[in-house]
């Protein structure tokens, strides 16, 4: 069985079952945070290219700091071949900046050949993401989403819609409401927050069956801050 103290020790000359090592350690620290963003991710623009490219930017990253070592000419080389790439790539969610630079912080650790540092911090990130996921911590809305939709101008379908909106939702708010149609309709918006055993789909099943109502739609509230 290799020594891994052993191995640790010989990375002026790093020999090719080092550098498998160190790559093969970048590739599943990079895949356990790519898990664990794919299982806390929240928002509506999930694309698979940036789960791969977390787990791609580990390896690379690994790969550069195995060849750069100790020499120090070797890393300005480096640092001068780089600068001549331009990444235009440009990230709406702050939260994905800090998965790429764990992924980055992983393959370092492991190019560096500094393995325990890079397994016990990729444990430490995923675990907090996790927990900050599940807690909601930063969560500021009270309310679940947004329903909208028209309806004429007339007191019994707003007497109908009353009646839905009570039997079903824990709570609402009516926060615009404008005519249109030259005030024959009325465009209303409501916040809103679901009752556990109500989800959205019945609701909106229940107000397409007011005579008169159209145009229904509801936005969730992740959906508002996420994207």
């Amino acid at each position: 069985m290799l020594d891994l103290l052993a191995v640790q020790s010989g990375t002026a000359n790093a020999s090719l079952i080092t550098l498998a090592y160190t790559l093969i350690l970048a590739f599943i620290l990079s895949s356990v945070i790519a898990w664990t963003y794919e299982k806390t991710f929240l928002g509506l623009s999930y694309s698979r290219n940036f789960v791969q490219g977390i787990v791609l930017s580990s390896v690379v990253a690994a790969m550069v700091m195995s060849a750069i070592g100790d020499n120090v000419g070797r890393g300005l080389g480096m640092m001068g071949a780089l600068s001549v790439v331009r990444f235009r790539t440009s990230f709406k969610d702050p939260r994905d900046i800090m998965f790429i630079f764990a992924s980055l912080g992983a393959g370092i650790g492991c190019g560096v050949y500094a393995w325990g540092a890079a397994l016990g911090g990729t444990v430490a990130f995923c675990l907090v993401a996790f927990l900050i996921s599940r807690t909601g911590l930063g969560t500021k809305h009270f309310f679940d989403g947004m329903l909208r939709f028209a309806l004429p101008n007339e007191s019994a379908p707003r007497l109908a819609i009353e009646d839905v909106l009570r039997k079903n939702l824990k709570t609402y708010i009516l926060i615009t409401m404008r005519e249109v149609d030259g005030g024959a309709r009325v465009d209303c918006a409501y916040q809103i927050r679901l009752r556990a055993n109500k989800p959205a789909a019945e609701i909106i099943k229940e107000l397409s069956a007011i005579e008169g109502i159209s145009d229904i739609a509801f936005m969730m509230q992740d959906a508002t801050t996420e994207m």
